[in-house]
């Protein structure tokens, strides 16, 4: 699919310009979640066109991230796993397959409820500057970071909104994947 007719100064195109949005979703967004997404833009006028970026894990840090919560106690009484025994070239490659599944089912419920979804990606480098990149791209007017909690991060200001709103010049807007507007407000 091209992104020419989401451009407000690109090539000139039969198509209507849309308002264009990229969403950065951290995991597959329920039906709930992309009936809220849509809402935000009812009152616009123009169509609006949605872009989805979702990161893929990467092997190695998942790997190493699943050996690092075990407590030392545990490590203690396990024996040790050697690097050298786990098929990461598996473990990315299972990684990959369940992203895929889950940006398919994100589109899905994008559309079913009723959104236009321009494309959608992949990607693999770190995601605020994958979110920068699109935007640029494409001409993108805002950008919806969608994640879960992630208390620590949002408190020294490194999560993934803040970041993006560092390197942005578009409205950011961070939500909570699988909270109703309600549950968010209240802090749930």
């Amino acid at each position: 699919m091209t992104n020419t007719p989401d451009t407000p100064d690109g090539p000139p195109s039969a198509a209507a310009p849309s308002y264009v949005v990229v969403l950065l979703v951290e995991q597959r967004l329920s039906d709930q979640d992309a009936v809220q997404v849509r809402s935000l833009h009812e009152s616009i006028d123009e169509p609006v066109r949605y872009h989805v970026l979702l990161p893929v894990d990467d092997a190695a840090a998942r790997v190493e991230a699943s050996l690092g919560s075990l407590s030392g106690g545990e490590m203690l009484a396990a024996p040790a796993m050697p690097m050298a025994d786990v098929d990461l070239d598996a473990v990315e490659e299972h990684a990959r397959s369940r992203t895929e599944q889950e940006l398919h089912d994100t589109v899905a419920a994008l559309e079913r409820a009723g959104a236009m979804v321009g494309d959608s990606a992949l990607v693999s480098g770190p995601p605020a500057d994958e979110l920068a990149a699109k935007v640029a791209a494409i001409g993108g007017r805002e950008a919806i970071v969608l994640t879960r909690p992630h208390v620590v991060t949002e408190f020294f200001h490194l999560d993934w909104t803040s970041q993006a709103r560092r390197k942005l010049g578009v409205p950011v807007l961070h939500l909570l994947e699988h909270q109703t507007f309600d549950e968010q407000a209240e802090g749930l």
